[in-house]
């Protein structure tokens, strides 16, 4: 059996602004991401490659705060991160305050493969990615009017928020959050893998990290367990290292996938956000405490479905 699970952020726009265009065009993305690493699977490929591909599609999209959609500081510029780690061996690959990197998650797995450290940041970072043959881009490349004008929004303030639709539509104290993607994999060789990527809070100090490039709070892989990948207030994640928690109650404490998915994030973690989980045997938890997270996952006979609020979507399957 092979499945692939993956998200766009928890904390989406509120049902009341959200237009069938709009949700077309996530769901649209999602399929895309959802597609690439079907074609993947099915050509037997590994886990963490699976993973790595998905997100790439997710970041290549500005629809998603990561990659090229990523917000900004409250400096204007973009600090993007991300993570990636491979369940059968236990290699982690972390990359933060990168402003170049087109594809942060590419970095991330090419410091797991070709350093001895587990995660680069800044500047070092990109000499890295640009001695590896990865793609750098300019600024303009990363902005996007509608994140530019959520930054503005809380300029001045101390105020940070995750989601630029809540922003722009609502109030920018909303608890309502979604700032990463994310995709979780498990391969016909039994393997599991995680990988996320984003672009932090709008409004965010310089300098910020978050569970993102923080493996064990935004991501978790581990062949005996599941893995996990996180979205929402990165903060929280960090503090209840949620990702790993749910392997941690998996493995110690006897519950099966869906209760310690459903535990991390209903009882366990002390902010807004959600999860995206698959376990050994290929089940799926996607459990989130906000009004939303955009999401898609493969079932087991190949059927493709995507969902922003709880009733799901399904889409043709893909050939």
């Amino acid at each position: 059996m092979t499945t692939l699970a993956i998200h766009g952020g928890a904390g989406a726009l509120p049902r009341g602004d959200m237009t069938p265009a709009r949700a077309a065009e996530f769901h649209a993305a999602l399929h895309e991401a959802l597609r690439t690493g079907r074609r993947l699977l099915a050509a037997g490929r590994a886990s963490v490659e699976v993973v790595e591909a998905a997100v790439c599609v997710l970041e290549d999209c500005p629809l998603f705060n990561a990659g090229r959609g990523s917000a900004f500081t409250r400096e204007g510029h973009v600090e993007m991160e991300a993570s990636i780690m491979d369940g059968a061996t236990h290699q982690v690959g972390a990359a933060g305050l990168l402003r170049r990197v087109r594809n942060p998650v590419q970095l991330a797995r090419r410091i797991m493969l070709h350093t001895p450290h587990t995660a680069l940041a800044g500047e070092a970072a990109e000499r890295f990615a640009a001695a590896q043959g990865l793609a750098l881009e300019s600024p303009e490349y990363f902005f996007t009017p509608f994140r530019w004008d959520a930054m503005q929004r809380l300029r001045g303030t101390e105020r940070t928020a995750l989601s630029e639709d809540v922003i722009v539509t609502a109030s920018p104290d909303s608890p309502e959050a979604a700032g990463t993607v994310g995709a979780v994999a498990l391969d016909a060789a039994g393997n599991l893998a995680a990988a996320t990527s984003s672009g932090g809070t709008t409004n965010k100090y310089a300098g910020r990290i978050g569970q993102a490039s923080t493996p064990g709070a935004g991501i978790y892989a581990h062949n005996d367990t599941c893995a996990v990948a996180c979205t929402g207030q990165g903060e929280a994640f960090v503090r209840a290292v949620t990702a790993h928690d749910v392997s941690a109650m998996m493995e110690f404490g006897g519950l099966d996938l869906a209760a310690a998915a459903d535990a991390a994030i209903f009882r366990r973690l002390p902010g807004k956000g959600g999860l995206i989980s698959v376990d050994a045997r290929g089940r799926l938890a996607l459990p989130f405490n906000t009004e939303g997270m955009y999401r898609g996952w493969i079932d087991a006979q190949g059927g493709v479905h995507t969902a922003i609020y709880e009733s799901a979507q399904t889409w043709p399957a893909i050939s």
